[in-house]
This record gives structure tokens, C-alpha cells and sequence, in this order.
């Protein structure tokens, strides 16, 4: 015979009737979470594909040129990096990561929670910290070179060389990214 359990909203009811609307209210959060977990993979995603045609081709492709070119080129899309889809597709995707790290903290030993820990801090940290604290203020600095001035062969030389080898790590940090979230949209509640 079932024990009965009277709760408050729930009136007198069944342990297993109590089961029952548990794992509806757990269903229903299941659906967003998910849903989150799939933008975020979609966003590091492709994230980390605009940092890794930088890496693999564009930032080679402008070395080619001669400094002045190169520098005026890159200052071109600096300036031209800085809207509102780019911008969106970057800290959007950032605030997604945070949503979900705070999430795994709070679900603390479900087998996803891990993943979507991974993932967070791999996007938060290797992709945004690290422009924010790298490449931001290097293209900062390259804004204020004067393309046909004389140091600036040496200026793009240490620029491409440095900027490009991070640029690595951000590609990798948020493609990563996107394999945490995809395998934790797996084991997701």
C-alpha cells in the first residue's frame, strides 16, 4: 500500500503521483537546457571557426603583402570587426557559457555538469579573456602605427608573429568549447 504525503500545493497525494509530477517539472527543464547547451555548442562553434580562418589563412595571406599594406589591411578590419553581428556572435555566445557554468555549479554531479564546466571556461577564458586582454590591446596599438612609417615592418612582424600564435589558442579554446557542450547536450538531464 502507498504511503500518502500532503505537501503544500501538491494536496494529499501518492509517493508515486509525487514521482510523477517530479520528473514532469525535471522533462520541462530538460528541453531548455538542452536548447542552451546546442546555442552555446553553435556558438563556440562557430566562433572558433572565424578565429581558425584567421589562423589558417588570412593572417598568412596579409603577411604576403608588404608591411604598409598588411598594416593598413588589418587596421581595415579591425575597424570593420567591431559590429554588431561579429560582437553579438562573440559575448552572446560568452553569456551563454556563463548561464551554463553557473548551471553545472548548481547541478554539481550530474554527468553533464562537468562538460558544461569544460566548455564554459574553455570559451570565457581561452577565447574571451584572451582577447580582451591580448588581442584587444594589440590592435589597439596597431590602430595608432602609421602604416608607411619606418618601424612599421618591424611593428607587423612581431604583430602577425604573436597575434596569430594566440589566435591558435583561441581557435582551439573555442572549438573545444563547441565538443564540451555538444557531448554534455548528450547527457543532459
Amino acid at each position: 500500500m502507498e504511503r500518502r504525503a500532503v505537501l503544500p500545493f501538491t494536496g494529499l497525494m501518492t509517493t508515486t503521483e509525487l514521482s510523477r509530477t517530479s520528473s514532469l517539472t525535471h522533462r520541462s527543464e530538460r528541453l531548455p537546457m538542452r536548447a542552451l547547451a546546442f546555442a552555446a555548442a553553435l556558438g563556440t562553434a562557430a566562433m572558433g571557426g572565424v578565429f581558425y580562418a584567421f589562423s589558417s589563412f588570412v593572417m598568412a595571406g596579409l603577411d604576403r603583402l608588404p608591411a604598409a599594406q598588411a598594416v593598413a589591411a588589418m587596421q581595415s578590419i579591425n575597424i570593420t570587426a567591431v559590429r554588431p553581428a561579429f560582437m553579438a556572435g562573440l559575448f552572446g555566445t560568452a553569456a551563454l557559457c556563463l548561464l551554463l557554468a553557473v548551471r553545472a555549479v548548481l547541478s554539481w554531479g550530474h554527468r553533464s555538469s562537468v562538460l558544461l564546466l569544460v566548455g564554459a571556461l574553455l570559451y570565457l577564458g581561452g577565447a574571451i579573456l584572451l582577447t580582451a586582454g591580448y588581442h584587444v590591446p594589440l590592435n589597439d596599438r596597431l590602430a595608432r602605427l602609421d602604416p608607411n612609417s619606418a618601424a612599421a615592418a618591424t611593428q607587423w612582424h612581431d604583430y602577425v608573429r604573436g597575434w596569430t600564435l594566440l589566435n591558435h589558442v583561441r581557435a582551439a579554446a573555442a572549438l573545444g568549447a563547441a565538443a564540451a557542450f555538444i557531448a554534455a547536450v548528450r547527457w543532459l538531464p
